[in-house]
């Protein structure tokens, strides 16, 4: 059920309730970390922002939060589920990434002396950061043209397609790699909890952290699972 937003509410308990609120807070530029003790009202008023253009947006973040966003993946074709996985999956690396790099670097450096395994933390991401972005890429410039000419040959025997084979075996082992740095990720943040002392950049963390968790999990079930075996199979039925 949605929360009732009180713009009397302070900003920091705001992003305490629903840490994923600290997104709308941070396009609207206002500061709900070490600024969090400051009401909805009056950080509204500081930024000469209407109150009621926040509550909705904090109102939507909730809303889209409570949404399951499943899809049936089996049931799209090769384009479609290689087109939903760009849009939807890789969409959401390239906006998360960028955030999650600041925000592990800045609580790393600010709190790793007093919790070390933030160290682990930032060094997990950064592995991961640097494994995702040439792997979206391969996907994008080469796999995944390849499902779509593989689908493509199947309605036209004449149409020329290339193996999908090898592109799809090395795109498996980089997605063990990617599983190995979030579980790395999850063991050293105690499962994304946060510790009583943590301030809101930090809860933030940890709830962007455990959000791209999920969402991998979703991204690399809908390859793994349902895409590449079907162009496989595809493929396999194509040639023979």
């Amino acid at each position: 059920m949605m929360q009732t937003i009180d713009i009397q509410t302070t900003v920091g308990d705001l992003v305490r309730e629903v840490p994923s609120r600290a997104r709308v807070f941070e396009s609207m530029k206002i500061d709900y970390c070490c600024g969090g003790k400051i009401r909805l009202a009056d950080a509204c008023a500081k930024k000469q922002i209407d109150p009621t253009r926040v509550v909705d947006q904090l109102q939507a973040c909730d809303s889209k939060l409570n949404e399951e966003g499943a899809v049936d993946a089996d049931s799209m074709s090769l384009t479609e589920l290689a087109d939903h996985i760009e849009s939807t999956h890789h969409g959401f690396l390239e906006e998360e990434l960028p955030r999650l790099d600041f925000m592990t670097n800045k609580v790393a450096r600010v709190h790793g002396e007093h919790e070390p395994r933030l160290l682990q933390t930032r060094e997990a991401f950064v592995a991961l950061k640097n494994e995702l972005e040439p792997h979206m890429m391969k996907e994008e410039q080469i796999l995944f043209p390849l499902i779509r000419q593989l689908e493509a040959s199947a309605d036209n025997p004449a149409y020329d397609f290339a193996s999908v084979v090898n592109p799809i075996r090395q795109m498996e082992h980089e997605h063990d790699q990617a599983g190995d740095a979030l579980m790395i990720l999850n063991e050293s943040t105690d499962g994304y909890t946060a510790p009583q002392w943590a301030c809101n950049t930090y809860r933030a963390m940890l709830d962007s952290l455990a959000q791209l968790e999920r969402d991998m999990h979703q991204h690399i079930h809908k390859e793994n699972n349902v895409l590449f075996p079907k162009a496989l199979q595809l493929e396999k039925q194509t040639t023979t």
